[in-house]
């Protein structure tokens, strides 16, 4: 977000801390706004909820599933051992990252359906539809998250005191292509945002329907969706750098700007060493898998990963202890490859155009599985620390064989303190 937003934002933070008192953390004490926004508020608050979806969930939320998928392991790890165990020490209903991220969705959440309501109470204008699409993008995406990592949780429409159960997972992901829908309908084309990839649009809606799409096995509506994005004038793939770098480009579709006036996520703390330039506290490190994984030439390589005082660390998010880096939310690359895997075979093109545009010759498979593992390697490459390895080995049934990990293992546990306080909610199986 802009400098110019830092002063709505302090007004929208006026409105969140008014209900502050009686919001804590659903499932436990959701409640509903004490009073209506106004339409005078709408533009102050939508503001916070950038700001409250950005930051609530906590950085940790954002590569969690790279912890999950292999190629990330603590930094003491030696060789790459004990990554099932490191795995499996992540995934206990008591580590404070599970709970985390549960608390920070669902807080976020709240915020969003307070504006969502309000909304609804207010006759319609054009500006105020545009809001609504935004809105609805943010509560599909924080249920996309929480039903990848948790599959059914508990669905809120509008916000409630009562303590609800689990909803089932084809109920959450009817909730996030419903809102979706919405979202495409409504919120403002990339153009009328200036091409400003740091503020929703309905192509940014468009590109998350795509990846849920797909993520549900809906594999020909995810590539028709991908391939109607592709064929705009508005996007095109562009450098590796100024992708990672927060420099303008023509690939980014929609991310966080997650300026240090206004967040604490500072994922690149975790990922660098106290002795470089930028320093962190080196929390986690790649594998040697994933340093290995880049073939040469690969222009990917060097922004992804890096070796500093002989210590393999992520390069993705190069500020370091000195600053906030941007977070990618959708950009093009992962809908070549969306296309690419929805289409099956047919669609080793858009695999062949994306490795190309990394400086890579193009692959042939002979096979339905040969081409999805090379889609599953591309994606590894191209995502990697951004959210995505573990989700993408889970879907498509492999989480098990790649990773050694146990059968409870493709969903994360429910966090310890919710099943406490709600006692509707069940622990996913076997935890």
């Amino acid at each position: 977000m802009k400098l110019l937003l830092k002063t709505y934002l302090l007004i929208a933070l006026v409105a969140v801390t008014s209900c502050s008192d009686q919001l804590d953390l659903y499932p436990r004490s959701a409640v509903s706004a004490d009073s209506e926004l106004t339409e005078d508020d709408v533009e102050s608050f939508l503001i916070g909820v950038y700001a409250s979806v950005q930051n609530n969930p906590g950085r940790e939320s954002y590569i969690f599933p790279d912890l999950l998928g292999g190629d990330l392991n603590s930094a003491s790890a030696t060789n790459g051992a004990g990554t099932n165990i490191f795995i499996s020490n992540l995934l206990r209903p008591e580590h404070g990252y599970i709970s985390a991220t549960w608390n920070g969705y669902f807080k976020a959440l709240y915020q969003v359906n307070t504006l969502i309501t309000s909304l609804n109470r207010m006759s319609e204008t054009p500006r105020r539809l545009q809001i609504k699409g935004v809105a609805h993008y943010f509560r599909a995406y924080l249920y996309y998250n929480l039903v990848t990592k948790f599959g059914g949780v508990p669905l809120l429409r509008e916000n409630t005191l009562e303590k609800l159960p689990r909803s089932s997972a084809a109920e959450v992901w009817q909730l996030v292509e419903e809102d979706l829908t919405i979202a495409m309908n409504n919120a403002p084309a990339f153009t009328e945002i200036g091409g400003d990839f740091y503020f929703v649009s309905r192509e940014a809606a468009q590109a998350l329907m795509a990846r849920a799409k797909l993520t549900q096995g809906k594999n020909s509506e995810a590539a028709a969706l991908a391939e109607q994005l592709i064929a705009l004038p508005t996007f095109r793939l562009d450098r590796f750098d100024k992708i990672f770098r927060g420099a303008a480009n023509t690939e980014l579709i929609f991310g966080f700007k997650n300026q240090t006036s206004e967040s604490s996520i500072n994922m690149s703390t975790l990922f660098y060493t106290y002795a470089h330039p930028q320093s962190g506290s080196y929390v986690y490190k790649p594998n040697p898998g994933a340093m290995t994984m880049f073939e040469s030439g690969d222009l990917r390589a060097a922004i992804s990963v890096d070796t500093y005082s002989g210590l393999n660390v992520v390069n993705k998010y190069p500020s370091g202890q000195k600053g906030t880096d941007p977070i990618n939310v959708s950009r093009l690359a992962e809908l070549y490859l969306i296309s690419a895997e929805g289409q099956g075979l047919a669609g080793i093109g858009r695999l062949n155009e994306l490795r190309a545009a990394r400086g890579l010759g193009a692959v042939s498979a002979g096979s339905d599985d040969q081409y999805l593992n090379l889609i599953l390697e591309e994606r590894r490459r191209e995502l990697f620390a951004e959210g995505f390895r573990w989700v993408d080995l889970v879907r498509t049934g492999k989480a098990k064989a790649v990773l050694g990990i146990q059968d409870r293992e493709v969903l994360m546990p429910l966090p310890e303190t919710e099943l406490l306080l709600n006692k509707k909610l069940k622990q996913n199986d076997d935890y």
